[in-house]
């Protein structure tokens, strides 16, 4: 995960540095857009999973921790992909912020209470 997380940024970086907005079109901000999302979801899962690894210790089992902060991560990504994309088109304003922050708060709330009270650990 480490790896492709590498990856995604060092794409990132690339489209960054050599496309120009201006002449991009749609496929230079998707390209922008898709790494930089990629990167985001691998950066706050491997860090994710290494902060809840020395809280937790060696008594939980790792495939768990991993896809819990992979989770986190996608919905973190999702979080500040969809502000820029607001931002982007200047529809960020502080009420827009606001319900996403709040939806954010939700999301994570949902899963957080689904991963509580379900027996089996398939959320």
């Amino acid at each position: 995960m480490a790896t492709g997380t590498v990856i995604c940024w060092v794409a990132w970086l690339f489209v960054l540095f050599n496309v120009s907005p201006d002449q991009a079109g749609l496929l230079g901000f998707l390209f922008f857009y898709t790494s930089l999302f990629l990167g985001i979801v691998g950066l706050f899962s491997v860090v994710g999973f290494l902060t809840k690894k020395r809280i937790a210790g060696q008594n939980e089992i790792i495939f768990r921790q991993v896809r819990r902060t992979f989770k986190q991560g996608i919905l973190f990504a999702c979080f500040v992909i969809i502000a820029l994309i607001l931002r982007q088109f200047s529809l960020l304003y502080w009420w827009n912020a606001i319900f996403l922050i709040l939806l954010y708060l939700i999301m994570e709330g949902v899963l957080l209470s689904a991963r509580k009270y379900s027996n089996r650990d398939y959320v």
